[in-house]
């Protein structure tokens, strides 16, 4: 969602006409939730996907009559519709898509720089067109016309934005749930709330082999990386291209200098190999609140650093955390297979994934 933002921007500063699409609901299995949008310029550009591809030709059209003077819409689509099929929606679930025209008044560069400067911030956008405002910690942009109605809409959205939620808000009245059966449900003044919470942290420690297509894919897949090594030879920025930060510490002093920066988003690896380095970083953020803390090794690696760790004065529910050896079993070689491997177990911790094919389970592809 970030890159379609600073799309936005520049398209908004450059003077480009733009309309944007944004899933506001979803029902069942759904490829992208709520927040996810897609942009179409005037000249036909498309950046972005609110369905993977399921519905983005007739997103297209809606976005071309808003370009030419319609009111926005609120667009639905369903495997239960008599037109799905047409339009290609065939992942089983039901989509809500708003559509209108981005204008000169939608605070979109002050969106982008917060986002850039890892601010919280949230884009607020009335269904009915009429108004925009950013909301955050750079307090508040924009306006939907009146100031009764600008604090009862940033007093909704902050709500939303300290859950690091999207969706429909009902202005001063909480959020509005999407009935079982689809029915909608927006009052007068209903609310988009997109929220942009900080990137999640990768804390890469130890500037093995395998940290440099970590911290690239880790890059792609939206994390701040940071790469730590007590060795300086190792961490440079041209072995580290993408990473946000490469340092050259101790990763133990590093991390308790940082550890306000950790939080449940964070995922922390540890490559290094050396017990030296390996079991004081890894006593602190098996402490800390680091959602995924891992560690490469052999079995045989793994036992004498769980013995390590006891002697350090971890206990046992702390070493129930420690993935470790770290990563899938993908059945890959060389350092690029295993970065997709401890890439793809950090997802699956992430977002409550079993890590199975998806052919040995049963039910929606997508989680509801």
């Amino acid at each position: 969602m970030r890159h379609v933002i600073d799309q936005a921007a520049a398209w908004q500063r450059s003077g480009i006409r733009f309309a944007m699409a944004t899933v506001v609901r979803t029902w069942g299995s759904s490829p992208h939730g709520p927040g996810a949008s897609m942009l179409v310029s005037e000249g036909g550009r498309v950046v972005g996907s609110v369905s993977a591809g399921c519905v983005e030709a007739e997103v297209c059209a809606i976005a071309e009559d808003a370009l030419a003077g319609a009111a926005p819409v609120l667009e639905r689509w369903g495997i239960g519709d008599e037109g799905a099929f047409a339009v290609g929606l065939t992942c089983g679930g039901t989509i809500e898509v708003l559509v209108r025209e981005v204008g000169a008044n939608v605070p979109l560069g002050r969106i982008a720089a917060d986002v850039a400067a890892g601010v919280p911030v949230a884009l607020v956008t009335p269904v009915d067109g009429r108004g925009c405002l950013a909301v955050g910690g750079g307090g508040v942009s924009g306006s939907l016309g009146d100031p009764s109605a600008d604090r009862a809409a940033a007093l909704a959205a902050e709500g939303m934005l300290g859950r690091g939620a999207n969706g429909l808000v009902a202005s001063g009245d909480g959020a509005i749930d999407g009935a079982a059966d689809g029915a909608i449900c927006a009052p007068e003044r209903a609310l988009l709330v997109q929220s942009f919470a900080p990137r999640p942290r990768l804390l890469i420690f130890g500037a093995a082999e395998v940290a440099r297509p970590l911290a690239d894919v880790g890059a792609t897949l939206g994390y701040r990386v940071t790469v730590c090594d007590a060795r300086p030879a190792f961490v440079t920025g041209e072995r580290f291209p993408r990473a946000d930060n490469v340092v050259a510490e101790r990763p133990d002093r590093w991390f308790r200098a940082h550890v306000d920066l950790v939080d449940a988003a964070t995922a922390v690896c540890v490559l290094s190999h050396d017990p030296r380095f390996d079991v004081p970083v890894l006593a602190l953020a098996l402490r800390s609140r680091a959602g995924y803390v891992g560690a490469m090794g052999s079995r045989r690696t793994h036992e004498d650093r769980m013995a390590r760790l006891r002697t350090a004065g971890a206990t046992d529910a702390e070493l129930a955390r420690l993935r470790s050896p770290i990563g899938l079993d993908l059945g890959g070689r060389g350092p690029e297979e295993a970065a997709v491997s401890i890439l793809a177990e950090i997802v699956a911790v992430r977002r409550g994934g079993t890590a199975l094919p998806l052919t040995l389970r049963t039910g929606p592809v997508h989680a509801t």
